[in-house]
């Protein structure tokens, strides 16, 4: 990982947190216990605090960063999608910000609430817990369903047994030059739900 103090302020990253070696952590950065951080996130740290409680995950290519004097939160469990921005907002327990989804400044996202993909959530939108929330910009389009909810926290699960695998396994290598004979295929921890698309 690439770490950067800036005015003194070093990140902050948990012992049981993964942080890719790619992604990129700047100045006032807290990353918890348990929390898993993909390639090429950013999490900039130079104007406002960025804090991931217990268990959150940032994906691939996200972008997390605020305004002087805010806070940009994501609580235990949120699960932020490949190429979300996140902008001196927060995202509730066990929420979660779909792909390539916008979340702006002072929105918040209530607790087990979704962004759908490509949502644009406006400034100061205040999300009620167990919302279905896309569009842009975003709209409150129903209450999710407990079944919906349930998905997303087994989604949350294999980012947990994720984090603990790259602690575990992650290096660096050199490529192979050709597929090896009987070549496995990753094998997913007994018990862990396949993730899939919900329709």
């Amino acid at each position: 990982m690439t770490i950067y103090a800036i005015d003194g302020l070093i990140p902050v990253v948990h012992p049981s947190a993964y942080v890719h070696p790619s992604a990129t952590l700047i100045g006032d950065v807290i990353v918890g216990p348990g929390c898993y951080i993909g390639p090429s996130a950013s999490l900039r740290g130079d104007f406002g605090r960025i804090v991931l409680e217990h268990g959150a995950n940032v994906q691939d290519t996200c972008v997390i960063h605020g305004f002087p004097d805010s806070d940009t939160v994501v609580e235990q469990d949120g699960h932020i999608g490949h190429g979300a921005v996140l902008h001196g907002c927060r995202i509730g327990k066990n929420a979660m910000v779909g792909m390539n989804a916008v979340v702006m400044d002072k929105a918040v996202i209530g607790e087990s609430s979704i962004v759908a993909a490509m949502s644009f959530v406006k400034a100061g939108m205040d999300v009620p817990p167990r919302s279905l929330v896309m569009g842009a910009p975003a709209r409150i389009a129903r209450v999710l369903r407990d079944e919906e909810i349930a998905w997303k926290t087994e989604g949350t699960a294999q980012y947990h047994a994720l984090t603990r695998r790259s602690l575990a396994s992650m290096q660096e290598v050199e490529a192979l030059t050709a597929v090896e004979e009987n070549r496995p295929r990753i094998a997913l921890a007994a018990g862990l739900p396949t993730y899939s698309t919900k329709t």
